[in-house]
């Protein structure tokens, strides 16, 4: 796809992906900085996503919520003393009360001694609205936003005033492991979203399970799921069940042939965070892998010829 191709579509994370050469996608898989890398910043702030983009991440996850005045802010755990000095939901507190918490202030640091510090705490960060991370990254960059907030539709409703207000609709791809999410985001016509985590993962069991591509994703879609994942498997009998964990390995050669049989199909591996996982996913052929660290997967993330 050439770059008038990509303004005629007008969707940026498409873009960066097609414009990689079709040789190139199985040696380089684009690094997609979760909540704008974990494991190096405190997540989901203004400073993750320019430190992320400084360590090489083409693209940034970020997971949002909304306040109890009905402001998106970047958040991922259920309560604010996973990671601030606060407590509460934030669909309890204001953006006011939410504007003083400091958002590394649980981030932890250990020396080579095994010392643990807390850097931040002297330094706060703050937690972002989703309007001042569309301002403060670079409109080129693609962006991935996670909706990790029930019930779905006041999220929703408030994420959709924002990528209206800011014209960000063709730079964001929507995802949400509630399934409502993305089918009330859908709705909107300029919308970009991940098929639901549910098709996703029915389409790999049946596949595991049948051995047959019966069921692949209509082109054009999106999927992610974790390149592999420990799951339970229940086994229901007369008198019980049997429980077994697996490590479910979900993409394999074939599930990803399966799933781009119908053309353009991008595949983004959750969990990538070692040389191994992102070496495998680059012999799949996965076109992008989200990481917590971008700073340790950049030295992996090698030119192609």
């Amino acid at each position: 796809m050439t770059s008038g191709a990509c303004r005629f579509f007008n969707v940026a994370a498409l873009c960066v992906l097609m414009a990689l050469p079709a040789t190139s996608l199985n040696a380089a898989p684009l690094i997609v900085a979760h909540r704008g890398g974990t494991g190096d910043t405190p997540e989901n702030t203004l400073q993750a996503f320019r430190t992320a983009l400084d360590n090489g991440a083409d693209a940034l996850w970020m997971t949002v919520q909304v306040t109890k005045d009905g402001v998106p802010v970047l958040y991922r755990p259920g309560d604010l003393d996973a990671l601030t000095e606060g407590h509460g939901r934030i669909d309890d507190i204001t953006l006011s009360d939410i504007k003083k918490l400091n958002a590394g202030y649980s981030f932890e640091v250990k020396d080579a001694s095994g010392q643990v510090t807390f850097p931040y705490r002297g330094k706060p960060l703050r937690i972002p609205t989703l309007s001042e991370a569309l301002q403060a990254v670079p409109s080129n960059v693609p962006i991935m936003l996670d909706m990790k907030q029930t019930p779905a539709a006041p999220l929703v409703a408030a994420v959709a005033r924002v990528l209206d207000d800011s014209n960000a609709w063709s730079r964001v791809r929507l995802y949400s492991t509630d399934a409502e999410a993305i089918h009330l985001i859908a709705s909107y016509p300029k919308a970009q979203v991940f098929e639901t985590r549910d098709a996703t993962r029915d389409r790999l069991v049946d596949l595991s399970l049948g051995g047959a591509c019966e069921n692949p994703p209509p082109a054009g879609s999106w999927v992610g799921i974790e390149l592999h994942r420990q799951v339970e498997v229940i086994e229901r009998f007369t008198l019980g069940t049997g429980v077994s964990k697996v490590d479910a390995r979900w993409w394999t050669p074939a599930a990803v042939k399966c799933f781009k049989t119908n053309g353009d199909v991008k595949i983004v591996a959750f969990g990538v965070d070692s040389a191994e996982a992102y070496a495998s996913a680059a012999r799949l052929g996965i076109d992008a892998v989200m990481t917590d660290s971008p700073r340790a997967m950049r030295m992996e993330k090698t030119p192609s010829p």
